[in-house]
């Protein structure tokens, strides 16, 4: 199974089918949490204490770590041995899309802005959340205040008053919908689904998929942002289901 998984282009592409799969799960898990903070600022906090520095947390977080360097990895190798094989040709397709195609031959360098906004995104949530109460610590600062560690909707809220986090954000999520939207098809390419009967709904099944995340994901940041333009008056320009987007944005303008 070793030398399969290693040796073999059809094991690499299953081990980054897997661990795909398991990363698509994830994102719609995260996405979902975040979408708690538009509702209740207190129930998110709730969340983010529950998965904080918690041996079930710490154990998914490495896990989940794994899981983006092994996707990587094989993304990598999977790339250099279709250029040795293809030249410019990284993922080879049944059916010549325009969209598909473009995506299956930036596949790697969408995978790398995907992995440099991951890096961003831990550098303002993980760093300042599990980060600090692992080393021992029950506060965080941020900007040239301190908050509670698990209070994520004031770090969400203060994080995207900024105006180049939320492009730095946005330029992200477009990458990653670009990758998804390969991706969740590639892996039922790779299971045998890939057929001109199976081909369209994959397909719709694939945008449906990304567009559901990265539109999740989006929705926080321009919330939060277009709340923090608005400041402590936002209550007069924000719908009453963002309520506790207002007052957490509110609470992140005070920092």
């Amino acid at each position: 199974m070793n030398c399969f998984l290693l040796n073999s282009s059809l094991g690499k592409k299953l081990v980054m089918s897997i661990t795909g799969c398991a990363l698509v799960l994830f994102l719609l898990f995260h996405m979902a949490m975040n979408l708690v903070a538009l509702v209740s600022a207190d129930a998110y906090n709730m969340v983010c204490a529950f998965l904080g520095a918690n041996w079930y947390a710490v154990v998914a977080t490495v896990g989940l770590a794994a899981l983006v360097v092994l996707h990587f990895v094989y993304a990598f190798i999977l790339t250099v041995n279709n250029y040795k094989a293809r030249g410019s040709q990284r993922y080879a397709v049944t059916v010549n899309e325009p969209g598909v195609e473009w995506a299956s031959k930036n596949m790697l360098v969408l995978g790398v802005i995907v992995i440099l906004g991951l890096g961003l995104h831990l550098v303002h949530f993980w760093s300042k959340m599990m980060l600090v109460e692992l080393m021992g610590s029950e506060i965080t600062q941020i900007g040239e205040e301190v908050v509670h560690a698990t209070d994520g909707a004031a770090i969400i809220a203060f994080t995207f008053s900024k105006w180049y986090n939320v492009v730095l954000y946005i330029i992200w999520l477009a990458a990653l919908w670009f990758h998804l939207n390969h991706g969740v098809w590639s892996m039922f390419q790779t299971a045998g689904f890939a057929n001109d009967k199976w081909y369209p709904r994959l397909k719709c099944a694939s945008k449906l998929v990304s567009t559901l995340i990265v539109l999740g994901f989006a929705a926080v940041v321009i919330t939060f942002f277009v709340c923090s333009i608005c400041g402590c008056c936002a209550d007069a320009c924000c719908s009453e289901a963002a309520q506790a987007c207002t007052e957490a944005c509110c609470a992140g303008h005070a920092h």
